[in-house]
């Protein structure tokens, strides 16, 4: 009992502090609210102080709340006087370029990097509205920004916010201009966000200068500039933003590209922070994309796209075969992936073709055959854009998380507006020719074999779940998977929490996620394809999968 006791009296002086601290008065009335609630709030306020946000694989990402913990105007107000002054220490030169989505908090969180930047005698420039993640990661390049902020939790639940760091040409180098944060940067920033003193003494400046329109004008015109020009244009496109911020920028992107507009989803078109018709604004989650597949039934459409809410990722859903009762089909990202990297090369696009040690191994086997450059990195887009060391020059780099770069001299990150505008143009080349993506993968199949890939995902409400299985694999690693023997067993650990197991015909890739709280198993098996017979290959796949998850649940113990 008297520890207890010693346990809630250190969480009040925690809390007090932090008030006394907090310059946000809604935040302030939130924390008091807690702790008049004590002590059956106590584990609630225990979480809240469980340590400060830390940058992960996409920075800062957590609830809003008050709190360390969380995401709010005094956690905000750290992390910006944190990187200003570490841009500083860093000999950094130019103006700090942020932008903003329409997520609860996101402008505000915005405007008070803007004035803190300007407050130590930094330029500011702020994006003229909530717009797509990539207009940002443009901006930084175009604008010869010393660094980016990205005020997004991409495709969180509504409850969360975050803040990503980019860095610009003279602290990123050539290969990390516009790109996302890495080592060393992340931890020294991290350093600079902790010796940051009292709130109250962080000077404020003025709101920076807001941009005009022209710069949106800019990115699309570049983006537009990614296809070739004069192709086939007649496709019908079904599109959601999933209540995101993607739907202006990427029908105008269509538009100017020629093609028709697409349809979109009327209740998902506007930005809206409570994402009210879907459980989980990811297009991968079951149901995301139902009100899309409705769309494009109703308009028959050729195509249908949905971006997630900050517009980075693009998902692909196509019309199966007629005579297959299976409707609309969601392609998995190594499939959207291989599909633009095979229609890259088709162009005669030169360079790197990259992708993750999470995705499908079909892109290296298209590169060996084809004596195109490749490179494997560990997952997000961070390390694709620098894959290779710059020799040759990336000239494509995707993940299987629905992320696509196919334009590295436009954005040096992932983009959910050109990856759909590319996928438009594949598509539309294939229609005219009387052929659909469908087609397009199953002469892939034919080629290098049905290499099929699916996830063993995991969410969790304790993190140690995902401690202990990752404990357990690496105590118990299995030496056989579908009878085969593991002929590689490799731990990353400590560059990363990751574990890989390889036979002759089947890879598992087992890790915690970076940015939810989930642990994922990726999983691929090679099923050759014998006589032509495309159909009867993937449905052994899809068998030996379905035992390939079952064995690497029991290993895991999930």
């Amino acid at each position: 009992m008297a520890a207890e006791s010693t346990d809630l009296d250190r969480m009040r002086d925690q809390a007090r502090r932090w008030l006394d601290d907090d310059p946000d008065p809604a935040s302030r009335d939130e924390l008091r609210a807690v702790l008049d609630r004590l002590p059956a709030s106590a584990p609630e306020l225990a979480d809240r102080f469980a340590g400060p946000l830390t940058f992960g694989t996409a920075g800062l990402r957590g609830p809003l709340r008050a709190g360390p913990n969380g995401m709010n105007l005094a956690v905000v107000t750290r992390a910006a006087a944190g990187l200003v002054g570490w841009l500083a220490a860093e000999g950094g030169e130019g103006p700090l370029v942020i932008g903003y989505d329409a997520r609860h908090g996101s402008r505000e969180f915005a405007e008070r990097t803007a004035r803190v930047a300007t407050g130590a005698g930094r330029p500011a420039l702020l994006l003229p509205r909530p717009l797509p993640t990539p207009v940002l990661a443009y901006a930084v390049r175009r604008l010869g920004g010393v660094a980016g902020v990205m005020v997004t939790a991409s495709h969180n639940p509504p409850q969360d916010n975050g803040y990503k760091v980019y860095l610009g040409a003279q602290l990123g180098g050539a290969l990390g201009a516009g790109a996302q944060i890495v080592p060393p940067a992340d931890a020294g920033i991290e350093a600079a966000i902790r010796a940051v003193g009292p709130l109250a003494q962080v000077p404020l400046g003025p709101p920076g200068q807001v941009l005009g329109d022209d710069l949106v004008a800019a990115y699309v015109e570049r983006a537009v500039a990614v296809i070739a020009p004069g192709g086939p244009r007649d496709l019908r496109v079904a599109y959601t933003p999933l209540h995101g911020v993607g739907a202006a920028v990427l029908t105008a992107a269509f538009a100017r590209a020629g093609f028709p507009t697409p349809g979109v989803v009327p209740e998902q078109a506007e930005p809206d922070p409570a994402f009210p018709t879907v459980s989980f604004p990811n297009p991968e989650e079951p149901g995301a994309v139902d009100r899309l597949v409705a769309l494009a039934d109703a308009t028959d459409a050729d195509l249908a796209i949905a971006n997630d809410p900050d517009a980075d990722r693009c998902a692909v859903v196509i019309r199966e075969p007629a005579g297959t009762g299976t409707g609309w089909r969601m392609l998995r990202g190594d499939e959207v992936g291989v599909l633009l990297a095979d229609h890259l090369m088709r162009r005669g696009v030169d360079g790197l073709y990259a992708t993750t040690i999470v995705s499908s191994s079909l892109l290296r086997a298209m590169c060996t055959a084809r004596g195109r450059a490749y490179d494997e990195t560990l997952t997000g887009f961070k390390w694709i854009v620098r894959a290779g060391g710059g020799t040759p020059p990336l000239a494509y780099g995707y993940e299987e998380a629905l992320g696509y770069c196919v334009a590295p001299d436009h954005v040096r990150d992932k983009d959910g507006i050109t990856a759909a505008l590319t996928v438009a143009e594949l598509a539309a080349r294939l229609k005219a020719q009387g052929r659909t993506l469908t087609d397009r993968l199953d002469e892939l199949a034919a080629e290098f074999g049905v290499h099929h890939t699916d996830q063993l995902s995991v969410r969790v409400d304790d993190l140690r779940i995902i401690a202990d299985a990752m404990a357990r694999v690496r105590a118990a690693t299995p030496t056989t998977l579908l009878g085969a023997p593991v002929t590689e067993a490799r731990d990353l650990l400590p560059d990363a929490d990751v574990v890989i197991l390889r036979t002759a015909a089947a890879r598992v890739v087992i890790r915690p996620s970076g940015t939810e709280p989930k642990l994922k198993a990726y999983l691929e098996v090679v099923e050759p394809v014998a006589e032509g017979d495309v159909p009867a290959a993937r449905t052994r796949a899809a068998a030996t999968l379905t035992t390939l998850r079952a064995e690497v649940a029991t290993a895991l113990g999930i």
